[in-house]
């Protein structure tokens, strides 16, 4: 593997994929560096339905696979390793990994965004012992148990349905009193017998001895004390952009997203960034798909001058 590159592209969701697929196309040497899983938050997507070309929908696996296979086919190199640097050498953009130091004339950042977390007594000590962010991914370990869905929004309602296959019963706990999915998904999620939901609560504590056994709840209008016996708690209540390591490197909005312009550039040149990670996101596939090709057209045209 070298150590110099035209283009770096950081982060394996379909953002930075598509700005493979656009740079090797375009026979700029290029290197996609992805910290876990090939194809991002995507990946533990049970199905997507919303993505052009795909009537039967697609499950977020495959998906990111074909995106790979699609860029390496035009000579994109990966790299599973994960950034906790960048740094600026003149004209050259110094990406530090943990499996070495690689060289770029330009980088696109695409890193896209992680689960954020209920910061409540018991989520860390019991993550891995019954609390999950990933239905998909533990779901199967649940069978005929029951268990406990945070969140309203659409990534949220997929995994309880995804969940109502295996748990004998999924409570959605959610802090308003009505849900933030699409109109489909709730449609779905309100004809499925196993999904039972608990408005305007939030969860206080995780408890249990070695897994989780119960959770504490309290209403948020009353004020009102509640446990709920669960066997596991998934997680779902947004994400939060993985921008610490690019702290006084590009500019970030108040809540850490990479501030770009419409054509993906922050503002130092020669720095592109795109999909969620990006400030003003929609948070959808094929927007962030969008923002790669988009990003890679822009990081040609900067390599040109």
């Amino acid at each position: 593997m070298n150590s110099e590159y035209e283009v770096i592209i950081i982060g394996g969701g379909p953002a930075g994929l598509t700005a493979g697929i656009y740079t090797a196309r375009n026979r700029l040497n290029s290197l996609l560096i992805e910290k876990s899983m090939i194809g991002g938050l995507i990946s533990i997507v049970d199905c997507i339905e919303n993505f052009p070309g795909f009537p039967e929908g697609i499950s977020g696996f495959e998906l990111g696979e074909l995106m790979h296979k699609q860029a390496t086919k035009h000579g994109l190199e990966t790299l599973l390793a994960e950034v906790d640097g960048v740094e600026l050498q003149g004209k050259q953009k110094v990406v530090k990994t943990t499996k070495g130091n690689f060289i770029a004339k330009a980088l696109i950042i695409a890193g896209g965004s992680e689960r954020s977390k209920l910061g409540v007594p018991g989520e860390e000590k019991f993550t891995g012992k019954g609390v999950s962010y990933c239905a998909t991914c533990d779901a199967a370990f649940f069978q005929g148990l029951p268990v406990a869905l945070v969140g309203g929004g659409n990534s949220a309602i997929s995994e309880a349905l995804h969940l109502a296959k295996c748990a004998s019963k999924v409570t959605v706990i959610h802090r308003r009193d009505q849900l933030r999915a699409s109109r489909i998904l709730q449609e779905r999620a309100f004809s499925e017998p196993k999904l039972e939901f608990l408005w305007n609560s939030i969860v206080e504590e995780i408890d249990g001895k070695d897994l989780v056994e119960r959770i504490r709840l309290q209403q948020v209008a009353t004020g009102e004390k509640s446990t709920l016996d669960v066997s596991g708690v998934f997680i779902s209540i947004g994400q939060r952009p993985n921008t610490d390591y690019l702290k006084g490197i590009v500019p970030l909005d108040a809540n850490g997203y990479i501030i770009t312009n419409e054509k993906m550039e922050t503002g130092i040149p020669g720095i592109l960034a795109a999909g969620d990670i990006r400030s003003n996101s929609i948070w959808q596939a094929i927007a962030a798909a969008g923002d790669g090709a988009t990003a890679a057209i822009y990081a040609d045209r900067f390599l040109s001058q």
